[in-house]
């Protein structure tokens, strides 16, 4: 049977949440493989409203298992609150219907405490980072100090995973001005909610082999955007972690030979939230009014996301990073009743033209659009179910999308509920 990933294809907040739900539907196991809880997913479902930030999507679906793999960082105590949150609004989740890697990494306090200390340095420039300990907790990963979930089993071992973080995090604070770290205090609140998180844990890798060798269906949840690739986004204002295709194999422990299709989510046009590039960014009424029409302000943190045309250089590069077979073009009713629309199609940097987005920081800053426009449409796109309710200029301004970007539309979404959905290319087909 056939298995999915899916990955943001710009810099984030396309859509996610409601085509995974949308795809959970005919999946039996939906895995998180990236990212923390950073980054938020609004699900409506039968007009109830779902805000997740850390849990899969499909935890709202019954009868499907929700997995947090080895690629994702976790914070033990959110996790902790947003299985509250789910529950009170009805949602069952056991160790039947969630399982998190054990050697998933912890976020601790300390991590935010880091995280939040040297946003506000004022010698550097700001990444823009939400503050919640992301990157400081894969940092740990990779300096080989993280306390993981299966830690928490052995209260020797916990003490010692604790004491090898501290050696590097009491040096870091000193220089920041930090406190030292209260030891006891920190021992004792993992020991608080170890319970809670153990309840969960489970050999994922093993688990998710067998259930692709049952033929079970398999949908790989990515967060974020390629963009906020930590290797091919726009670095230094990047996530700390692989957010392209290629991690649901690393982040989960299932081979890349399993992998099936790669369905990228791409909006009709681009938003970002945070510093960083942005070639195609509008400061205009334009860009005001893509903003207000498509609610862009974030489901974390709550900032208003900044607004610009649809970038086809970036989706283009994205698609062939992460090896996207189709595309689920999402929000084009927010383009509704706009008299003419634009198009990146590429760069001018330095008098030359572009048809990539460069590596180097000061060159991306100093890219320049080039445009093509096309004629918009009045009529409303919003719920439509069907190309026959699509006006023409809308049908065009997404084929044009697709020669420019080489990748075909599979999905196309025409609001936030999940049946507005106009289905091209099966994802899950065989």
């Amino acid at each position: 049977m056939a298995n999915v990933v899916v990955v943001g294809a710009q810099w984030g907040d396309e859509g996610k949440g409601k085509i995974v739900d949308w795809l959970s539907e005919r999946a039996d196991v939906i895995a998180r493989f990236q990212g923390g809880h950073n980054a938020g997913h609004t699900l409506v479902i039968d007009g109830e409203v779902y805000k997740l930030s850390l849990l899969p999507s499909g935890i709202v679906r019954g009868g499907k298992l929700s997995v947090i793999g080895n690629g994702v960082v976790l914070d033990p105590w959110h996790l902790e609150k947003e299985i509250a949150q789910l529950r009170g609004q009805g949602v069952t989740i056991t160790p039947e219907t969630l399982m998190i890697a054990e050697n998933t990494p912890l976020i601790l306090p300390i991590h935010g405490e880091l995280d939040r200390a040297r946003e506000e340095q004022t010698s550097v420039a700001k990444i823009g980072t939400t503050g919640r300990g992301i990157g400081p907790a894969y940092e740990d990963k990779v300096g080989r100090r993280s306390v993981r979930v299966a830690d928490l089993a052995d209260d020797a071992t916990l003490e010692l995973r604790v004491d090898r973080a501290l050696v590097h995090h009491d040096a870091l604070r000193r220089g920041l001005g930090l406190e030292p770290v209260d030891r006891e205090r920190l021992l004792a609140d993992l020991r608080a909610i170890a319970p809670t998180v153990l309840e969960y844990a489970a050999p994922v890798w093993k688990i998710l082999n067998e259930k692709r060798r049952a033929g079970k269906r398999i949908l790989f949840e990515g967060a974020q955007g390629a963009l906020l690739d930590i290797d091919f986004g726009t670095y230094p204002f990047v996530t700390s972690s692989n957010v392209i295709a290629g991690q649901a194999a690393t982040g989960t422990g299932i081979g890349p030979g399993s992998i099936d299709f790669v369905l990228g989510i791409v909006k009709a046009y681009t938003t970002r939230v945070g510093e960083g590039p942005f070639p195609a960014e509008l400061n205009d009424a334009d860009g005001q009014r893509l903003g207000e029409r498509g609610h862009e302000f974030g489901t974390v943190t709550g900032r208003k996301r900044r607004c610009g045309w649809f970038d086809a250089v970036l989706v283009r590069q994205t698609c062939a990073t992460s090896g996207v077979n189709g595309i689920s073009f999402t929000k084009l009713d927010v383009l509704d009743g706009f008299e003419t629309l634009k198009i990146c199609v590429a760069y001018e940097l330095d008098g030359k033209r572009l048809d990539y987005l460069p590596t180097a920081a000061d060159q991306q800053a100093r890219c320049t659009p080039i445009y093509e426009e096309m004629p918009g449409w009045s009529q409303s796109t919003e719920g439509a179910r069907s190309w026959a309710d699509l006006p023409a200029e809308a049908i065009k301004y997404v084929r044009r999308v697709e020669e420019l970007i080489e990748c075909p539309v599979a999905l196309l979404s025409t609001s936030p509920e999940r049946e507005d959905t106009i289905l091209v290319t099966d994802p899950f087909a065989d």
